[in-house]
This record gives structure tokens, C-alpha cells and sequence, in this order.
């Protein structure tokens, strides 16, 4: 029997990560095997999590998924662990829309209990009603308790206990207010190696959390679930295997394991660096993931067989979908923070900058044809002499707004910065039909 749990917290910053990371490294050293998942679309989290148990994260959105997918997801990758632990996204009710696609919303749907990560550093006992709020707004939201961050002293914690106590809601522990633990806030420019200094910050967090966190307790208050069945993929197979060959290094790596799995369910898969290779792998399809490539320009620049490689495969109908980082790769040139211009594979007309960033951020649905695809948007960069063949696609927010973001297409290649969900075979196939119709 499998065991799960989600993480949240009143707020952002209260402490979700790190308190998670924290455990995933804990019950890892334990010897209890663990699958990490994460509420949302962010890529930033999940590659803690693997730093912190050595397994993949994986996402879980509801704006993205469908519940069938989710469960999917939950039994497929979770099947060999003892706990699923899911670590939420914002503040427990935040969503796109109200609590639409909230943490919340994800542990009615998942009947699964949650963990709250209270921060405690500037306060005391009026953590009473601040908790029982949470507890009482939504009786359909199970709190199985709390954990304390930032906790001043042992004095600090038994007052902050008391009022748990009086309120009637169950104390887990605490996380000391200890020093250079911070995990920083993710954001684009976070690099994988950047990450993987954080390593001895998790131990850090993990060897704290064994001596004032009540772990088995936490595993025994976790529900136990059952296996969903799996979502069959017998019915949306492709007349032929296909090979597909992604983009994968330093500088393009934002990917869901999802969709890597629903290319495998359609055929094979292989690997290849933009910055390492010096030509694309034999393949039929090509994506592009986004990623950091800004911060490798010279090193993309430079490997001008790469870029050649690329262009020919375009130039002679071969097919890519590119999103985010992937299609500024295809593009003229990206201009750098200073300003200064570096070759890309000069595919699509147009110049990807970041000189003068502007954050651009959010759900997106696109109809392209008879075909709906939902994603996300997050990038910094902005497109300029942008004189590219865009195609016929509505592209809405997650409350139905319109947005400005467009979808190009050049013979057998489309790019967009928005990153599709493509997680099941049957998707997947609509996508590879639209780009290559």
C-alpha cells in the first residue's frame, strides 16, 4: 500500500520547499522510498526534488491535465515507492482563478491530506487563528497538521504548540530559523549546475528535520491510496515508429517526463547537446524544449556545425516543435543582457532579446484547428524584427482572455514560447499532425 501527502503553506516563502526537500533527503536516508510530485508547471522544483532523493519529479496540474492523467501519473510513477509526497504550489487556495488549479483544489480531487508549513519567525500564539482558518475555510481540504519553519528556540516551539493545542490541530515539529539554508525563489537563470550546490544545504535541512520532526508520524498520518488504473495507450498508436530526438543539456532542459514517456509509448527516443553535439542524431522528429539558453550564447553561437546541422534538417522538410528557449535557438540571433548579438541557427525570422526584460507569465490554452493543447507561459525574453509566418491559432489565459502570443510555422517546424502539455500518445500524434500538415 501506497502512502501520499501534499505539502503547502499559508503564502509563498513560507517554507514548502525547503521543508520538502528536507524530507524527500530524510526518508531517502531511511531507506523509504519516496516519489517526489509537484502542483503546477514550474521545471524548477522537480529538479530539487531529484537532487534531493534521486528521483524525477513530476507535475501535476489540473489546468494541464485531466484528473484520468493525473491518477495516471500518480500509479505509474509512484508504483514502486512507500510515499508519494507531493509539494504544492503558492499558498494553499491560490489559483488561476480563485481556487481553480490550487493546491487545494488538487487535494479534493486526490482526497489526499495536507501538510501545512507554517512560517513562525515573527510570531507566536496568534498562530491560532491564522491556522485555523486554513482549517475551517474548506472542510472538503483535509489539514492532517502542521510543521513549524523558522522556529527561534524550543521555548518559540512549545508556545507554538500550545496554540495547535488549543485549537486542536496537530503539531508535527519544526525546522530551526537555521542560517545559509535558503532555497532560492526559482526563476529563469537557474542553472543545473547552480542547483546541484544545494546538495549539502538539503543534508543540512534533512539531518535538522531527524531531530525535530516527528517523521513516522508524518508517514502514518499520510493516506494510504490505491492503484488507479492506467490510461491505455493501445488506441492512438502511430502507423510507424517513429524516432525522436530531443534536445537536452545545460542550455535546453525544460522538459516533462510525461512527454518523454508518450514519445516512447509512440517509438524511440535519443538525447543530444546543442552545445556538445557538433550534428543532430538521425531521427524523424526533433523537439526543442526551453531552457537557459541565454545564458550559453557564446557556447551555442560557436558550434556552428550544430547550428548548420539544425538548418539543413529544417530546409529539407524535416520536422521540430520548438517551445520557449528552443525557438529562440531557431531564430536569426539572440541578443544578449548587453546587448551584443550571437548567431543561432537563422531558421525563423526573427531576433529573440533579452536587453529589456519583461516577464511574461501565465496559463495558455491554444485551438489550433480542431486540436486543443494547454501550457504554460514564463519567459523574460521578447521577439523582435519578427517577420516570421504565423499560423491561425487562438491563444487564450486561464480566464479565456485574449493574449499576444503567437504561433509560428515554416514547412514542417513550429515554435512558440508557450511550453504544451503533450503527455499522453493521443496528444502527442495531434501535435506531430498539425506540424507536419
Amino acid at each position: 500500500m501506497i502512502k501520499q501527502l501534499i505539502i503547502s503553506a499559508p503564502s509563498s516563502n513560507a517554507g514548502k520547499t525547503t521543508l520538502t526537500l528536507g524530507l524527500l533527503r530524510l526518508f531517502k536516508n531511511k531507506k523509504i522510498a519516496i516519489q517526489p510530485f509537484k502542483v503546477g508547471p514550474d521545471y524548477i522544483d522537480p529538479k530539487f526534488h531529484q537532487l534531493a532523493c534521486k528521483k524525477v519529479g513530476v507535475n501535476l496540474d489540473l489546468f494541464m491535465m485531466s484528473q484520468e492523467e493525473i491518477n495516471t501519473c500518480l500509479n505509474f510513477y509512484g508504483k514502486e515507492a512507500k510515499i508519494n509526497c507531493i509539494e504544492g504550489v503558492m499558498g494553499l487556495f491560490d489559483g488561476a482563478k480563485k481556487d481553480q488549479g490550487s493546491t487545494a483544489e488538487m487535494a479534493k480531487k486526490l482526497k489526499t491530506p495536507v501538510l501545512l508549513v507554517i512560517d513562525a519567525k515573527a510570531v507566536a500564539y496568534s498562530v491560532a487563528p491564522l491556522i485555523q482558518g486554513f482549517v475551517n475555510f474548506d472542510k472538503e481540504v483535509e489539514i492532517m497538521g502542521v510543521v513549524f519553519n523558522r522556529v527561534g528556540s524550543e521555548r518559540h516551539y512549545d508556545m507554538l504548540k500550545e496554540a495547535c493545542d488549543d485549537i486542536n490541530v496537530r503539531c508535527f515539529g519544526y525546522l530551526s530559523n537555521l542560517k545559509d539554508i535558503e532555497i532560492p525563489s526559482r526563476h529563469l537563470g537557474l542553472n543545473i549546475q547552480e542547483i546541484e550546490k544545494f546538495d549539502i544545504v538539503i543534508d543540512k535541512i534533512a539531518n535538522e528535520l531527524n531531530k525535530t520532526v516527528d517523521w513516522q508520524a508524518i508517514l502514518e498520518a499520510s493516506k494510504e491510496i490505491e492503484p488507479s488504473a492506467l490510461l491505455s495507450t493501445e488506441k492512438t498508436t502511430a502507423s510507424k515508429k517513429i524516432k525522436f530526438a530531443v534536445a537536452k543539456d545545460a542550455a535546453f532542459n525544460f522538459i516533462y517526463p510525461q512527454n518523454i514517456a508518450a514519445m516512447e509509448a509512440l517509438g524511440e527516443v535519443v538525447f543530444f547537446s546543442p552545445i556538445a553535439d557538433v550534428k543532430i542524431p538521425d531521427c524523424d522528429f526533433i523537439y526543442l524544449p526551453g531552457g537557459y539558453p541565454e545564458m550559453y550564447l557564446k557556447e551555442l553561437s560557436n558550434n556552428t556545425e550544430m547550428l548548420k546541422s539544425m538548418k539543413e534538417f529544417a530546409e529539407n522538410n524535416g520536422t521540430i516543435y520548438a517551445e520557449c528557449g528552443g525557438m529562440m535557438y531557431l531564430g536569426k540571433a539572440i541578443i544578449s543582457e548587453n546587448n551584443e548579438a550571437f548567431t543561432m541557427v537563422d531558421y525563423f525570422d526573427f531576433e529573440a532579446s533579452i536587453a529589456d526584460k519583461k516577464l511574461h507569465l501565465g496559463y495558455r490554452t491554444s485551438a489550433i484547428n480542431k486540436h486543443i493543447f494547454k501550457g504554460h507561459e514564463f519567459h523574460y525574453s521578447s521577439l523582435v524584427n519578427d517577420t516570421e509566418t504565423t499560423i491561425n491559432a487562438t491563444i487564450t489565459n486561464a480566464r479565456n482572455g485574449d493574449t499576444n502570443t503567437k504561433i509560428y510555422k515554416k514547412q514542417r517546424v513550429m515554435g512558440s514560447y508557450v511550453h504544451h502539455y503533450f503527455g499522453t500518445s493521443e496528444k502527442l500524434l495531434q501535435l506531430i499532425n498539425e506540424i507536419n500538415d
